[in-house]
């Protein structure tokens, strides 16, 4: 986004941070359903909800020598949970964690946008009934 132009709310929602918030929870609730179907156990996946974490710092740092985001997210994500961290991203690809973060985002930015155009038409459409006569 140019910065100039940002809404800070927007801003906020498609920040580097937050993005990877998202792929973050997305790898947590895939764990928790390889946990529910045996394939995590308790303890680990106690482990990751309690230690996964993320330095988007430390992402970029890891990403200039590996040249691969989620690679480099994933290593970060490894040095909050250490070992247990064998059960994240287990039986998904890439995308399936960029894409569904993405509609994730894509969610959380209409939650923003919505009720903003919901109010501009709601102003729009008694400025055309406020109006109608002037312009017949």
């Amino acid at each position: 986004m140019i910065e100039r132009y940002e809404v800070k709310e927007i801003a906020d929602i498609w920040s580097s941070q937050n993005k990877f918030r998202k792929w973050l929870d997305v790898e947590i609730a895939i764990t928790e359903v390889w946990h529910e179907w045996g394939e995590v156990p308790d303890k680990s996946l106690e482990n990751i909800k309690k230690n996964a974490n993320f330095d988007v710092n430390r992402i970029d740092e890891i990403e200039k020598k590996v040249k691969h985001d989620v690679i480099a997210f994933l290593t970060s994500v490894e040095e909050y949970i250490g070992k247990d961290s064998a059960y994240i991203h287990k039986g998904i690809t890439s995308y399936d964690i960029v894409d569904t973060a993405l509609s994730l985002l894509i969610r959380e930015s209409l939650d923003v946008i919505i009720p903003q155009v919901e109010t501009l038409k709601d102003l729009l459409i008694k400025k055309a009934f406020l109006y109608k006569d002037l312009i017949a």
